[in-house]
Order: C-alpha cells, then structure tokens, then sequence
C-alpha cells in the first residue's frame, strides 16, 4: 500500500478559491434565471432593451428563456456539487463564447448602433471572467482527486 498515493489532495488551492468559486456560480445562476424571467414574463420589452436585433420573434425569445432557465438550474446545483462545477463551467463558457461571436457578426445590426457594440464587449468580457472561473474549477478539482500511482507528487 502506498500512503501518498491514496491520500487526498486538500491543501493546494487555499479557501478563497472555494469561496470565489460559490459566489461565481451564486452569480451566473442568478444572472440566468433573470435573464430567463425576464424573456419569459416580458419578450417584447427584452426585445427592445437587449435584443434589437432584426425582427422580433416572441415564440424565440421564450425558447432562449428555457435554455438560461437549465442553466441557472445547473450552475445552482453545482454550488453544492463540485463534481458539477467543471461541466456547467465549461457549457456556459462555450455558450458565452458562441454567443459573443455571434453578437460579433452581427455588430452593426443592432438598433441603436452602440447596443451592438455594447453586447459584444459585454459579452467577450464575460467570456473571459469564465474562463477564468473555469480554470479554477479545474485546478480545485484536480487538488481534490485522490493521487494515483501514476501521479507526480
């Protein structure tokens, strides 16, 4: 039997990191489930402050509801599932990246002009803090692995 191999690893990442880790996710579910709320009670003026962007499409914009609902449902059950927190961090992170690519090719379409800029830049933003977010997810879970033999101590 190998005592450093089947110990945990606890102590590599200090306690801000789980706490950064809570409020992030307390934040992007939050920031979802409004986000879904607000198409779902109020697709048409979403539609003007958020989404001026070619016809509107009320039945859309509450599908586009759903989709933030689940992830809201996901990222607040990964507050208090870690094993969680990688897969959810990673789905909003592609979605963010998808979303801000699109908001890019679409930049000049939106009415007023600024508003397309203003999502792109928000959105690239946000992108980036999650793949931040993300990279710590990543490392806590790796501390928190049981060694194998095959690991570097």
């Amino acid at each position: 039997m190998n005592v450093i191999a089947d110990r945990p690893r606890t102590a590599a990442l200090p306690k801000y990191a789980e706490d950064t880790l809570r409020a992030g996710l307390l934040v992007l579910a939050a920031y979802h489930l409004a986000l879904a709320a607000f198409m779902a009670i109020a697709p048409h003026a979403f539609y003007k402050a958020l989404g001026p962007f070619g016809p509107e499409n009320v039945h859309y914009i509450r599908d586009n509801a759903t989709f933030s609902a689940a992830l809201a449902a996901g990222l607040l059950v990964s507050i208090r599932h870690p094993g969680w927190r990688v897969p959810m961090l990673a789905v909003v992170t592609i979605q963010f990246v998808l979303h801000a690519l699109n908001h890019l090719l679409d930049i000049g379409k939106a009415h007023p002009a600024w508003v397309g800029y203003f999502d792109f830049a928000s959105l690239a933003a946000s992108a980036a803090a999650l793949l931040w977010l993300l990279s710590l997810a990543r490392r806590q879970a790796r501390a928190s692995r049981p060694r194998s033999k095959g690991d570097r101590p």
